[in-house]
């Protein structure tokens, strides 16, 4: 199998598979024609995959029938009850899994014999500008392990971690693309306060987030040696710095992951 060639079955169209599913036809890594997926309202789920040229299935039965590689992505609860019935079908596949709190123990507990790696990517996957969070424990063999890192390299950056670090690297890099939404729109509208219109706010924003990422990555500067660089004596910069430390904001962001990981 190559990635041109293979035929991904998804168990489960939300969002997360959705944007992966986008990130592929946009990249030009796998075609449209060469994915299904089933979902529990059907005649909704026709009409997503037709505007992306996919196949809908009627089941998950139809989708592992179909599909070379079967990527799980059903709410975690679910997967028991969609997954046992399939067990003997399943055993035969190579399977991905982007459900959160899973991993490959469980799913071999589950079905004796699976072949899986699983993740947990973020939704700007859909544009090829991800990051996913891979456990380091897999059954799959080299063959498929190398495909599937293929196929996730492009979705984004790919981190590999120990099982145990698995919840954690998927907190940040999955639930953080909500919480820099929130610091997108709370800039916009001090940006709108004074004047300037929504729709030029959020592009200047966004470009300035996604720059000053783009900026790190490049350079693999710690982010306090970035924010003393913009922080001039005296200057405007280092007021509003500490106005954000008095209001908490390094503080609020790792509260929000504590309270995701409990």
């Amino acid at each position: 199998m190559d990635r041109q060639s293979v035929t991904i079955g998804f168990i489960g169209f939300g969002n997360m598979a959705s944007a992966m599913a986008d990130g592929w036809i946009v990249t030009g890594a796998v075609p449209a024609d060469h994915m299904v997926t089933c979902a529990n309202r059907y005649e909704a789920l026709v009409e997503r995959t037709a505007a992306r040229g996919m196949r809908a299935c009627r089941d998950a039965a139809e989708v592992v029938e179909a599909a070379d590689l079967v990527i799980v992505a059903i709410k975690p609860h679910l997967i028991e009850g969609v997954l046992a019935p399939l067990a003997a079908a399943l055993a035969e596949k190579p399977v991905l899994s982007v459900a959160a709190g899973w991993d490959c123990a469980r799913y071999g507990a589950l079905v004796p014999g699976i072949r899986c790696l699983c993740t947990v990517p973020n939704t700007p996957v859909a544009i090829g500008e991800g990051v996913i969070a891979v456990e380091r424990a897999h059954t799959l063999v080299e063959e498929e392990r190398a495909l599937v890192q293929e196929l996730l390299e492009a979705l984004g950056t790919v981190v590999e971690v120990e099982t145990r670090l698995l919840s954690v690297a998927g907190t940040v890099g999955g639930c953080g693309p909500a919480f820099i939404a929130m610091a997108i729109e709370a800039l916009g509208d001090a940006a709108v306060k004074y004047g300037i219109p929504r729709a030029d706010a959020y592009r200047m924003v966004s470009q300035m987030v996604a720059g000053t990422a783009k900026l790190q990555l490049a350079t693999g500067q710690h982010p306090g040696a970035m924010k003393d660089a913009v922080c001039s004596p005296g200057g405007t910069t280092i007021r509003g710095v500490a106005a954000l430390e008095r209001a908490g904001l390094r503080s609020a962001f790792i509260q929000a992951v504590d309270a995701i990981e409990g």
